[in-house]
């Protein structure tokens, strides 16, 4: 185990030496070298840390806009179509050129603009292209900005979730959070037909940047997008009742499943509305569902956490509301990490986990319906990140890991946290100036 703690310091968010190093740190994290030297691990007094946070965030967003890159350019009138190219590494995806439309209707919150991400489907990728600058303009959702991509490349390319996209998103979600016209509490995906396919499995992976998803007229086998995952965001999926392909309307059948079964067991934390459209094929009415997503706010700091650990294309992510995989219990199988934290105990359960394919279509071999196994988790490592939203600082904190005491005592406040914690979520709400590092096993 390791608590991070050295020498007491104020931190003062005008310090502009401090700033610079920091700066410097993050710069040579976004250009993925090693820093000339690490972050100092000041011990922060609890009246210091609202300064320290400023501080950091001010050098995060300093690093962002020294960091050589396609930036997003200001946003403008939707109507103006205002249009910018990202391109996609060619380690990622060769060849890759993502086009965007980024735009605003409405004037800004004092908060910032809710940010839309809408996902085309599979259709000639200009004319989806198109109809996504269509709805951007005409859904009832203002104030609010949008980027409306164009799918990089079709054929096998041809998928919103790929690590490609990944590239994609997650600069889209640094860049808008540094700056200054998206409100970090409401942020949406979502996306019609392979756009839903997209948003469904995005809303499952990167759950905890999101107020909410909405994915139209698709359906994902849940394998791809475990519903667990989506416990602190509200999450639409609606789907006409007669829209077979791919078996569309039985997989959003089995989606609302598993999200009602998961409200009866947690009524507050699976906020969902799934419908099978009576007589709807494939086209459905497209216009409520973002007013109903844009109805609701991020907690970035729920106390209760699910988060199955699988790979997309290829890729884990490190990290999950305040929860950070240092070591993988088993590089081979997904984990369900379960998280509870009230009145300063930290109940924590790391399993393996096991799927079984008891249904599959017998045209496509498309693995429909699964049962999952669990079994206990005995190595691995975890990072549990802390605020004063999650528990009482000036107290000893418990954490217990698989039944067993893993931790008790009093967690330290330093600036290594902040600034970790900063280059790992590149969210301002999820400064976090406490940690603890453990084993999963014995």
């Amino acid at each position: 185990m390791a608590v991070g703690c050295c020498l007491v310091a104020d931190a003062k968010s005008g310090d502009g030496a401090e700033v610079s190093r920091l700066t410097e740190w993050f710069l040579c994290g976004l250009n993925d070298v090693a820093a000339p030297e690490a972050v100092p691990d000041k011990r922060l007094k609890p009246e210091a840390v609202a300064a320290a946070q400023e501080m950091v965030w001010q050098a995060w967003r300093s690093a962002n806009a020294a960091y050589d890159e396609e930036k997003l350019p200001p946003v403008r009138s939707i109507v103006l179509a205002d249009s910018g190219v990202w391109h996609i590494p060619a380690e990622l995806e060769a060849d890759a050129t993502m086009k965007y439309y980024w735009g605003r209707k409405g004037w800004r919150p004092a908060e910032g603009y809710p940010l839309f991400l809408y996902l085309h489907g599979s259709g000639d990728p200009e004319g989806e292209w198109s109809n996504g600058l269509y709805f951007a303009r005409t859904f009832a959702d203002g104030p609010s900005v949008y980027f409306v991509p164009r799918i990089p490349r079709t054929g096998e390319y041809y998928r919103w979730w790929q690590r490609g996209k990944q590239y994609a998103w997650e600069k889209l979600l640094r860049q808008a959070m540094a700056g200054d016209d998206v409100d970090p509490d409401r942020i949406y995906f979502f996306g019609i037909s392979e756009g839903g396919y997209g948003s469904q499995r995005l809303a499952s992976f990167y759950a905890d940047y999101l107020a909410g998803a909405g994915p139209m007229a698709g359906g994902e086998p849940l394998a791809n997008a475990p519903a667990e995952n989506c416990r602190n965001i509200a999450f639409s999926l609606r789907t006409g009742e007669e829209d077979y392909g791919f078996y569309r309307n039985r997989l959003t059948g089995y989606t609302r499943e598993a999200f009602d079964s998961l409200q009866r067991l947690s009524t507050e934390d699976f906020v969902h509305d799934i419908e099978l459209i009576p007589g709807r094929g494939h086209g459905i009415d497209y216009r409520p569902t973002t007013p109903w997503l844009s109805g609701h706010k991020r907690n970035p700091w729920p106390s209760r956490v699910s988060w199955e650990d699988y790979e997309m294309d290829g890729i884990h992510r490190r990290g999950f509301y305040n929860l950070q995989v240092v070591e993988r219990p088993d590089s081979l199988r997904r984990t369900r990490y379960e998280m509870t934290i009230a009145d300063n105990i930290v109940n924590l359960t790391v399993d393996n986990v096991d799927y079984q394919t008891t249904e599959t279509d017998p045209y496509w071999g498309i693995a429909l319906k699964f049962e999952r196994s669990y079994t206990p988790a005995t190595s691995g490592k975890v990072r549990i990140y802390f605020n004063d939203r999650l528990v009482d600082l000036s107290r000893s904190v418990t954490v217990n890991i698989n039944g067993r005491t893993a931790y008790r005592g009093r967690l330290n406040c330093t600036l290594a946290n902040l600034a970790e914690s900063c280059a790992l979520y590149a969210d301002p709400r999820r400064l976090f100036p406490a940690s603890i590092t453990l084993s999963v096993g014995e």
